[in-house]
């Protein structure tokens, strides 16, 4: 994106993509709404940061470019050792939620590894936050983090329920034994050793499979490809 947007959208759309999920939507504003329209491409969702952001024009970019729902990616690790902090960002998270919806928008939370490696009781943070939050705010749970951060996947997206709307779908291999955490370990859907069949299953209410890497060791656009080619066949093997 950064060499070449009309470039990078026009390979989406090639690969089969017709939907996407945008970041640095204020920075590529202008950029991605010619690419968007140039190439037959929507977007229900975008990623942006917040925590130290003008929230305001985060917003007004994603109503712009027709999002549904802006997803803040990431809270802080150290913001997620105590119920206390926990509850801080749920108040944080309900702030922007109500601001969302002067601009039309849905929002909604992605965790990462720390959101289930904090455990209080026999919740993880993640479902603690979600206890704390309105009800019309939802989470989009990244399967691949939760499971290389140790949580049984399935057992907690069945007790977030509803509140899933969105999973991100990347695999991992074992290393040692144990998944790799390892970011520039990322496969494709179904190429590593996380078990899909019970996260797919687990989350019924989950609108959006999103296809996402935060590193890739081989070429990017092969690498998406063959995650949405594993995403097609993991569907179809829940339908069989």
């Amino acid at each position: 994106m950064n060499a070449d947007p009309d470039a990078t959208l026009a390979r989406a759309a090639e690969i089969g993509f017709a939907q996407i999920e945008l970041y640095n939507i204020v920075g590529w504003r202008d950029e991605l709404a010619r690419g968007l329209a140039a190439n037959g491409l929507t977007a229900p969702t975008a990623h942006a940061r917040l925590s130290g952001a003008d929230v305001e024009e985060a917003f007004d970019a994603a109503a712009s470019l027709g999002v549904r729902t802006l997803i803040d990616p990431m809270i802080a690790a150290e913001r997620w050792t105590t119920r206390d902090d926990v509850k801080r960002n749920a108040e944080q998270l309900a702030e922007h939620g109500e601001l969302a919806k002067k601009f039309g928008l849905e929002f909604g939370y992605h965790n990462h590894a720390w959101e289930v490696e904090n455990v209080f009781g026999d919740e993880t943070a993640l479902e603690v936050l979600a206890a704390e939050l309105p009800d019309d705010i939802g989470l989009e749970v990244d399967a691949y983090w939760a499971a290389v951060g140790g949580a049984d996947v399935a057992a907690v997206l069945t007790r977030l329920g509803s509140r899933v709307r969105q999973l991100h779908i990347k695999d991992a291999p074992l290393a040692g034994g144990a998944l790799s955490t390892d970011r520039e370990d990322q496969l494709p859907a179904g190429q590593g050793a996380i078990r899909w069949d019970p996260i797919l299953a687990a989350a019924p209410a989950a609108e959006l499979l999103v296809v996402e890497f935060d590193e890739y060791r081989g070429d990017i656009y092969d690498g998406v490809a063959q995650g949405l080619a594993g995403i097609r066949t993991l569907i179809e093997g829940e339908n069989a």
